[in-house]
């Protein structure tokens, strides 16, 4: 799970909120015209469908260029036409950026592009083989049982490395950054953790619970706007299958690494995450400070991930995965259930974990009458 952009479930809920291709075939001097591999999953529950249009247009445009035959304007309006490209545009433009046929044409007509053509190629063989199923199998088994995920997976070739989901609330879309690092098992674990973020956005918080968090002090709903974040822990964990697996168990050696060693600092991350809600909840930042310092957390996998996988963990590993996804669709129960937790698990370690201060807790937590962790 690399960094990704408006994937947040905070941040695709501020705007309106990756794949397979076959390669163009030449034989006798002929380009097919590119073809779209479509899969979809037989699991109940969850309606995914790949939609490869977009990379397969810009692979017959570069299956041309190496054969030498003339690139016409046909080829062109394959690839503008094509379904990935038109959202991906609407997203540019959501996104206040500029996106000109133009230069999207001298990117694909780049020597770097025509470099990759052939490990794209291959990527794309690699992921067509990729288990959906088990993909949407992760994420359901951390929601609630009702949950439904709909979504049109994306493969993009383009000049932006980022990954992404887009327009949750309508067409759900998740967008992926075709990398030829990238196995199909690193594939179908980004898949997973893109899933958990549709169906985590789609079923909670529930309407009564929304209601309910509406009637407490704007700066402790600007708090848990923020504990929403944490969304990105909670689907590292599903991704991963399960508390007694690797978040990297299919990864590259140095991402591995890197998650290793940002978990040496967790308690550290904890304090600072927990600074950055104690200066909203006393109102110190504007929202621009707020934004900038949230959004410091991402990283390519900050404490949003860290924190929040390891409270994900700690929380499951003492009262169970039910009583985690009821936490996860209630925002106001996550830190006070996982002190309780880490408590628990504290009286019998040597490594303590940090906990969350008992007022900032109390501030945002459940209101009188909730069930609280036993």
């Amino acid at each position: 799970m690399p960094k990704q952009e408006g994937l947040s479930l905070v941040r695709s809920n501020q705007m309106s909120f990756h794949t397979m291709l076959f390669a163009a075939i030449i034989l006798s001097g002929f380009v097919a015209p590119p073809t779209c591999f479509a899969q979809s999953t037989r699991l109940a529950g969850v309606n995914v469908r790949i939609v490869t249009d977009e990379a397969d247009a810009v692979l017959a445009i570069l299956a041309k260029k190496k054969a030498g035959q003339s690139i016409t304007e046909a080829d062109w309006q394959q690839l503008f036409s094509s379904e990935g490209y038109i959202r991906l545009k609407q997203r540019e433009a959501e996104m206040q950026r500029a996106f000109e046929d133009e230069e999207f044409k001298s990117f694909v007509l780049s020597e770097k592009l025509a470099g990759r053509a052939q490990a794209l190629e291959s990527t794309l063989a690699a992921w067509k083989h990729a288990d959906m199923t088990e993909a949407g199998r992760r994420a359901l088994a951390y929601l609630k049982k009702d949950t439904r995920i709909r979504a049109k997976i994306y493969p993009m070739i383009k000049p932006r490395e980022n990954s992404f989901v887009f327009d949750v609330k309508n067409d759900p879309a998740i967008f992926l950054y075709l990398d030829p690092g990238k196995s199909k098992e690193i594939f179908e674990t980004e898949l997973a953790h893109e899933l958990h973020h549709i169906g985590y956005i789609s079923s909670c918080p529930s309407r009564q619970t929304s209601e309910e968090m509406a009637r407490l002090p704007q700066t402790a709903q600007n708090v848990l706007t923020w504990v929403s974040a944490f969304g990105e822990g909670f689907a590292v964990l599903a991704a991963a299958g399960g508390v007694k697996a690797h978040p990297h168990a299919a990864s590259l050696p140095e991402d591995r690494a890197r998650w290793d060693r940002e978990m040496t600092n967790v308690n550290e991350d904890f304090k600072k995450v927990e600074k950055f809600f104690v200066d909203v909840l006393e109102n110190r930042l504007t929202e621009e400070e707020r934004v900038k310092m949230a959004r410091s957390f991402y990283g390519v996998q900050g404490p949003w991930y860290t924190v929040g996988w390891k409270m994900a963990v700690t929380i499951e590993k003492a009262y169970g995965r039910a009583k985690l996804i009821e936490c996860m669709c209630d925002q106001r129960k996550l830190l006070s259930t996982y002190n309780k937790a880490a408590a628990k698990h504290n009286r019998s370690t040597r490594e303590p974990l940090a906990l969350w201060s008992s007022s900032l807790v109390k501030t945002i937590g459940e209101s009188k009458g909730l069930a609280h962790a036993r």
